[in-house]
Parts: C-alpha cells; structure tokens; sequence
C-alpha cells in the first residue's frame, strides 16, 4: 500500500514533536529549575535556554518562579516594651534562593512554603516590637520614631530564622500600625497633654522673646528721645542767643524792629499770589495803607 508523503511528513513531525517533549525542556528567564533523576538531585539551571533530559519517570522537572513574591501578615494584636498593645500589619519581599535546599525541604509545594514563612515572620514580628516602648512606634516627636531600625531588626531576625529554607528574604516592611480601641483614648489623652506641654513651652518662649523685644524698644526710644532732647537744647540755646543778639539790636531802634517785623511777615505773606479780604488796619497791612503817607522808621 503506497503511503501519502504529506501523511509520512505530518507523522515524522508528530513523533518529533513527542520526541521533544519527552527529551528536551525549555527554562525561561523568570524561573529556576531543578532536575531530579528517580526523585534525587542531579542539577539546576537558572540560565534561560533549551536543555535536555531523560524522559519522565527517570528524570523529573522542578521549576520555581525566583520573581519576588509578596507575604502579608494581617492585623494582630502585640506587645510593646512598656506593655502596650498595639495592632501591626507587616509584609515581606521573599524569592527562592537555593533550588535544591527548597525542593528537599518543601519539594513543590509553595504554600507549605508561606505558611512556615508567616510563623517566622510573627515570631519576628513579636519579638521585636517586644523590644521597644510605644513611643518608638506613636509619637508626636518624628525623632522619637524607630521605623527603619524596627525593620532593620525584623529583617535581620526572619533571615536567620529562614537560612536554611533555601529562601532570600529580600525586604521586609511595616504596613500599618494601629491601636486598640480600649487604649486608644489614653494614647490621644497622652498625645493631647503632650501638645499643651509643647504650646505652653512656645508660649513661653514667645512671651521671652516679647520682654526682649519691648525692652529692647524701650532702650531704643529712650536713647532717641534722649538724642532729641539734646538736639532741641541745642536749638533752643542757639535760638535763645540769636534772639538775645537781636535784641541788643532793636533795643537801640524799637520802632525800626517792629517796622522789619511787619515788612517781614507781609513778605511771607504775599509771596505766592493770593487774594485777601481784610482789614486793612490789620497788623502787617497796616504798612499798604501807611507807606504812603508816613516815612519808615529810621529816616
């Protein structure tokens, strides 16, 4: 019986595709994997690229995403240092570090895996926040807070809990942190005492810094009006020997002294142009309808 040749092709390619399936695997670049031959340990390969293999069941497949994988520890109730609960939410960054030492410990399953992670990671949890007051977690003061050197603490912890887990716990973070509802108004009450003690500190500063201010404008003034007074003495001195000089002169003429004062006033008078309704016997303009008629004293 003569075979169709695109019959024989498609076959050959069928059997090549099993073939390949059977002898050769492919690792991508997001994972790592482990082969085993009749369940023990031959090698692993975290290079991307097409490897070969013995077929299944001599030799198995084991692969593991090494991406960093998230693991949150919901809200629970802890213990600080001085005896206050308080309630904290903290997450972890975790991948898989050393394949072999993974599989022979938790072999395929990822979730057996979490589950001894999230024991550490409470116990660290625990222990650390055992190891601080309050105030190193809720302040009024950002000084005060202990964050970083808190998580510094937990990370440090979970990874020596963990090194033989064949895991690479890369971060470790505080989520949130709350209270209790039955401490929660002694906290607000402690916070609301501590910010009167702060508003009566700056308080008293400021009122310092105010008695400073006004003492020191009051130095300030005192100089001023010291000066000022020497000032006016001096003017009044000078004037009062400038009056007594001119004096001495109009002693010697009093009818000619009066007569210059007048002229002088109509002169500051009439120095701009105006109009003036008066009196015309009105000191100084009593010299307008008087010059006419009398000579100026002197002559």
């Amino acid at each position: 019986m003569k075979r169709n040749p695109v019959t024989l092709a498609t076959g050959a390619l069928v059997v090549l595709i099993f073939a390949a399936l059977l002898f050769a695997f492919q690792v991508r670049q997001t994972e790592v994997v482990i082969v085993t031959t009749l369940g023990r340990y031959t090698r692993s390969l975290d290079q991307p690229g097409l490897y070969f293999r013995l077929p299944w069941p001599i030799q198995n497949v084991h692969r593991y995403d090494n991406r960093i994988r998230n693991l949150e520890k919901k809200y629970e109730q802890t213990t600080t240092a001085d005896g206050r609960l308080i309630v904290i939410d903290v997450f972890l960054g975790w991948r898989v570090k050393d394949p072999r030492q993974f599989l022979e410990l938790f072999g395929d399953n990822l979730a057996e895996a979490e589950r001894n992670l999230e024991i550490q990671l409470r116990t660290a949890k625990n222990n650390t926040v055992g190891n601080h007051p309050l105030a190193d977690f809720i302040s009024v003061d950002p000084q005060s807070l202990r964050f970083d050197q808190i998580e510094a603490e937990m990370l440090q912890e979970i990874r020596r809990a963990t090194a033989n887990f064949g895991v690479e716990i890369v971060l470790l973070g505080i989520k949130q942190i709350g209270l209790p509802e039955s401490i929660t108004t002694k906290v607000f009450d402690r916070m609301k005492a501590e910010r009167e003690r702060l508003v009566k500190q700056f308080q008293g500063e400021g009122e310092r810094e105010s008695i400073r201010i006004r003492s020191e404008a009051d130095r300030r003034r005192e100089e001023i009006l010291a000066e000022a007074e020497g000032q006016a003495r001096k003017i009044l001195g000078e004037a009062e020997a400038s009056a007594a000089a001119l004096l001495k002169t109009f002693e010697q003429d009093p009818q000619l002294a009066v007569y210059l004062l007048k002229l002088d006033a109509l002169e500051q008078s009439l120095k701009e142009r105006a109009t003036l309704v008066l009196d015309p016997r009105t000191p100084p303009f009593d010299l307008l309808q008087n010059s006419a008629t009398q000579p100026a004293p002197g002559n």
